[in-house]
C-alpha cells in the first residue's frame, strides 16, 4: 500500500513525503478547512470539538481525511495496516471513527507531543467503519509529524494501542507492525545487517529503501531542491501500475504523491495519472472561522494538458462542506442499498 517518509534536517526545514498506493481511484480532492468548524467523533457524538487550527486536507471519496497539513505545521498520514485490530467498542472511553481520526488532530493540535499526550491521557479508541462504495473494512494506522521534526506512529494491535514516538521514526509503510519493521531493517546493510538493499514492492522492502535514501540526501540549497529531493525518495518507493500479484488481488499501484514542507507550510501534490505538480501555500489561505470551507476538485481540474499546474493557493472554490463518513451516515447508506435490492 502506502509509504510515508520524514526528513527532519533539510537545511533548517522539515519535510515529509507520502505515496498513496491503492487498487482503485479514491476521487481525491484538496479541501481548505477553516478554524471554528464544529465536529464530533462520528460514532456516538460524545466527543465534540471546535477546530482550533485551519488545515488543508487530502481526502478519499470526500468522506475521510487521509493526509493533510494544518496552519501550525502539524501533518498526518493514514496508511493501511492489515494487522490492525481496534478492540471491542467501549462507550465509556473517547472514540474517533476511522474517517475523522486524522482530522481530529489537525483540528486541535500544533505538535506531535500534544497529540500523543491527549491520546495517552484519554485512552482513546478508534472505531472501524465499512467503505460504503466497496464494502471493504479499512485496517489503518496513523503517523503524525510536526515542524520540530517530531514523529509518532499509532497502531492498534490485538485491541491495544501502540505508540512509537520519536523523531527517529522517519519511515512508515504497511505490514508487518512497526516494531517488527524496525527489527527487519536491522538485517539490511547500512543498518547493522548483511542483506543487500531490497528492491521489491513489499512493504518491508520499501521501508528499507526509504530509510536508506532519506538519510543520504544532500543538504538542499533551496526549498525547490528540498522538495525535489524528497520526491526522488518517494518515487524510488512508488509502485508501478500492474496486474495484481498472484494471491494478492489488492496489490496497489501509487495513485498520487505528496510532499509537505512543515516549516514553511507548503503542500505539494502530484497525481500519477494527471502528473502536473501543484502546490498550496497555507500562509496564503484565509483560515478565519467565517471564511467557509472550499476545495479544489482534482478530478475535473487536473489534466495532462490544460489543467492546473503550479501554485493553486488561489484556486479553491466554495464548497458545501466536507461530510465525514460516520456511523449514522453508514446506517443510512446501508438502508438505502437494502431498499433498492
Amino acid at each position: 500500500m502506502c509509504t510515508r517518509v520524514l526528513w527532519g534536517d533539510a537545511n533548517g526545514a522539515v519535510l515529509v513525503g507520502r505515496n498513496m498506493d491503492y487498487h482503485r481511484d479514491l476521487a481525491t480532492n484538496l479541501w481548505k478547512l477553516p478554524r471554528g468548524i464544529k465536529r464530533d467523533d462520528g460514532v456516538n457524538g460524545a466527543l465534540s470539538w471546535t477546530a482550533r487550527y485551519g488545515s488543508v486536507a487530502i481526502t478519499a471519496l470526500d468522506m475521510m481525511t487521509v493526509d493533510g497539513l494544518n496552519e501550525a505545521g502539524l501533518s498526518g498520514h493514514i496508511l493501511w495496516l492489515a494487522e490492525s485490530v481496534y478492540g471491542e467498542y467501549d462507550a465509556s472511553r473517547p472514540v474517533l471513527s476511522q474517517a475523522i481520526w486524522l482530522q481530529y488532530f489537525l483540528d486541535n493540535y500544533a505538535s506531535v507531543a500534544e497529540a500523543v499526550a491527549w491520546v495517552k491521557e484519554n485512552h482513546t479508541q478508534v472505531f472501524q467503519l465499512v467503505d460504503p462504495a466497496s464494502g471493504e473494512v479499512p485496517a489503518i494506522h496513523l503517523a503524525l509529524d510536526d515542524a520540530s521534526g517530531d514523529s509518532a506512529i499509532f497502531e492498534y494491535i490485538d485491541g491495544e494501542l501502540r505508540i512509537h514516538h520519536s523523531p527517529d521514526h522517519q519511515v512508515m509503510t504497511n505490514s508487518p507492525p512497526y516494531d517488527q519493521q524496525l527489527e527487519m531493517l536491522k538485517q539490511v546493510q547500512g543498518f547493522g545487517g548483511t542483506l543487500s538493499l531490497p528492491g521489491s514492492t513489499l512493504a518491508s522492502d520499501r521501508f528499507a529503501r526509504a530509510a536508506y535514501y532519506v538519510n543520504r540526501l544532500a543538504q538542499p540549497k533551496s526549498q525547490v531542491e528540498a522538495i525535489a529531493a524528497m520526491f526522488s525518495v518517494m518515487r524510488n518507493v512508488a509502485q508501478p501500475f500492474r496486474v495484481p500479484d498472484p494471491g494478492k488481488p489488492d496489490a496497489s499501484q501509487t495513485i498520487w504523491q505528496s510532499v509537505a514542507d512543515l516549516t514553511r507550510r507548503r503542500l505539494v501534490f502530484e497525481s500519477t495519472t494527471r502528473p502536473n505538480i501543484i502546490w498550496v501555500d497555507l500562509d496564503g489561505l484565509n483560515f478565519a472561522a467565517d471564511s467557509g470551507e472550499s476545495k479544489i476538485d482534482l478530478g475535473s481540474q487536473l489534466a495532462v494538458e490544460g489543467g492546473l499546474a503550479g501554485d493553486v493557493t488561489d484556486k479553491f472554490t466554495p464548497a458545501s462542506g466536507l461530510k465525514f463518513l460516520d456511523l449514522t451516515m453508514l446506517k443510512q447508506l446501508k438502508a438505502r442499498a437494502a431498499a433498492k435490492a
